[in-house]
């Protein structure tokens, strides 16, 4: 048998019976050097040197690093992360990592991971009883989480399913910028698509009713602006006085209030058309003049405990509100009109109303502030069934 020439690779048979290749490479780091890959089979090594040749010779360097998922993770929160996403961002981020991503993968060698083992944890965590940590599919699961003595068979929503999927995903692409590996296994994985329905809406004259209900209610101006601009939770309290302009009749949205980690904070809106100038009509005027004079006689009762934080929606001292705590004012407001909605389903209703109007979904959008306008027809826009009623009795006197 001829001579190997240099960088043809060598494999060896182990004590163990595996098999062990060995092939000179061009790293991350721009060093050549020998690196190592094991195997069952002959076959199954000389296919794994075939790969690393093939991307030598495309110019593709081959990672050196040997972190496991866990480093990994670590370091691409603190580094990546917390330096280029919103605190919400990294907040969700890291809360993924810490309590699914590490426990379930963190072992892993980002190097080594495969598709198919990304794809059987996810259908695992997907099947598992979050309580006991018992697959559903096991007939009789041990009862450990009940008092009842039996399994409660609390699972992870299609939607939190999706979102561990996306931070590994998002994860590893990063790892791939860096040629840390040389291709993202996570993308190579499906998960199951979570449905959204239809935003529930409200009709004119429930509107107009609730609006008449609220109409004594310290924070009335804030559900005309919901109702009216169909502006998010988060926007309305984190809104200043400095960003509207009664006399010109309008105002800016450019900040949201969040807790993140324990605190409020004052960050930038959900993406970057949320960023938007919006008229006021003079409903809006109306009510945010009476608000205005209100929060003055509140600032005087204050007195020396007022804080000045510039909010239109404050506490009666100034601080700023509590986003979870606005249930107080809606939920009894909801209660007394016999309505199911969430605060946020008067956005919905906003985006419903507008376009029930006949307003172009291009200017709905520009208002509402969606990052596109397929949000604003497929999450929210929904034909009444008077409307689909008279759409369909034009069209049959049409072929009558």
């Amino acid at each position: 048998m001829a001579k190997r020439a240099n960088g043809e690779g060598s494999i060896t048979i182990r004590k163990d019976g595996t098999y062990h290749g060995r092939v000179f490479v061009t790293t991350t780091s721009g060093i050549r050097r020998r690196v190592s890959v094991y195997g069952k089979t002959r076959e199954e090594i000389r296919q794994k040197i075939t790969e690393l040749q093939a991307q030598e010779n495309k110019g593709v360097p081959t990672p050196d690093t040997n972190m496991n998922l866990e480093q990994y993770l670590t370091y691409w929160l603190a580094r990546v992360v917390s330096v280029h996403r919103r605190p919400k961002t990294y907040q969700g981020y890291e809360s993924v990592v810490r309590v699914h991503l590490i426990p379930g993968l963190g072992k892993k060698k980002i190097r080594t991971l495969r598709a198919a083992e990304v794809r059987s944890w996810l259908a695992r965590v997907a099947a598992e009883c979050q309580c006991c940590k018992h697959g559903l599919d096991k007939a009789r699961p041990e009862p450990k989480c009940c008092a009842a003595g039996e399994c409660c068979r609390s699972v992870l929503s299609r939607r939190m399913v999706q979102s561990i999927h996306a931070v590994l995903r998002n994860a590893l692409q990063n790892a791939v910028r860096e040629e840390l590996i040389v291709r993202n296994v996570a993308q190579l994985v499906q998960v199951p698509t979570p449905s959204y329905g239809t935003g529930k809406g409200l009709s004119v004259a429930e509107a107009r009713l609730l609006l008449r209900e609220a109409r004594a209610d310290r924070l009335y101006a804030l559900y005309v602006l919901a109702l009216v601009m169909g502006m998010r939770r988060g926007e309305l309290l984190g809104l200043r006085w400095d960003a509207v302009n009664l006399e010109r009749e309008s105002l800016i949205v450019e900040r949201s209030l969040q807790r993140v980690q324990g605190e409020l904070m004052l960050v930038a809106p959900k993406t970057v058309s949320s960023v938007r100038t919006i008229p006021l009509p003079p409903i809006v005027v109306e009510a945010l003049r009476e608000h205005q004079e209100r929060q003055a006689q509140e600032r005087a009762a204050a007195g020396i405990e007022w804080r000045e934080h510039g909010l239109l929606f404050a506490s009666r001292i100034g601080t700023p509100l509590e986003p979870d705590n606005l249930r107080r004012s809606w939920h009894p407001l909801r209660k007394r009109l016999g309505l199911e909605l969430r605060f946020h389903d008067l956005r919905h209703s906003a985006v419903s109303l507008l376009l029930d109007l006949g307003v172009p979904p291009h200017t709905v959008r520009q208002i509402a502030g969606h990052s596109d306008i397929g949000v604003t027809m497929k999450v929210y826009a929904h034909a009444s069934l008077d409307e689909q009623r008279k759409a369909l009795n034009r069209l049959g006197e049409q072929l009558s």
